[in-house]
């Protein structure tokens, strides 16, 4: 049986385009320090062209991992965060859970640039940004931490600022 956490492919298309979105709007962080790296901005484009149907998923099921490794080479943790924002929503394509670890790892960013106000802009924007489609696919998502069987279980998305921005856009919905 698949995890609750995959979502269909149909669902998995419409929020990869969303989670494309929320990576994007803190690329800039990242490319600050890192200019001539395109691995996120690379993972970004392929969510979106996933979305439009344009990649299968088993293709891009073997190259996830690309932008998050984008990390190891910039300083800042809002850079770094960026990175895994891009590569969270290229795993849109596997498990559909990733384009809420794309939209929290976006808001970790914007906070750790902007602190105060910038998370829970960041969230505010996301959260604006939800067609109707999308919503009712990240619906469909378990809420944080009650499925063990992926990215939405009691692993790093479920721990601190992930989690809790996690939370208030689960909460939103």
């Amino acid at each position: 049986m698949a995890s609750p956490q995959t979502l269909s492919e149909h669902d998995r298309r419409l929020v990869a385009a969303w989670a494309a979105d929320c990576a994007e709007r803190v690329l800039p962080l990242f490319e600050a320090e890192a200019p001539a790296d395109g691995r996120p901005r690379d993972a970004i484009e392929r969510a979106r062209a996933f979305s439009r149907g344009e990649l299968d998923a088993a293709g891009e099921i073997r190259r996830r991992f690309v932008a998050n490794r984008a990390a190891q080479v910039v300083s800042s943790p809002a850079a770094k965060a960026a990175a895994w924002a891009a590569g969270q929503a290229a795993g849109v394509a596997h498990m559909g859970a990733h384009a809420l670890g794309a939209a929290a790892y976006a808001a970790k960013a914007a906070a750790l640039a902007a602190p105060g106000d910038g998370g829970p802009a960041e969230i505010s924007w996301q959260l604006e940004h939800l067609g109707d489609a999308v919503r009712a696919a990240l619906k469909r998502l378990p809420l944080l931490g009650t499925d063990p069987s992926g990215p939405l279980g009691a692993g790093l998305l479920a721990s601190g600022a992930l989690g809790a921005n996690i939370r208030a856009i689960q909460g939103a919905l």
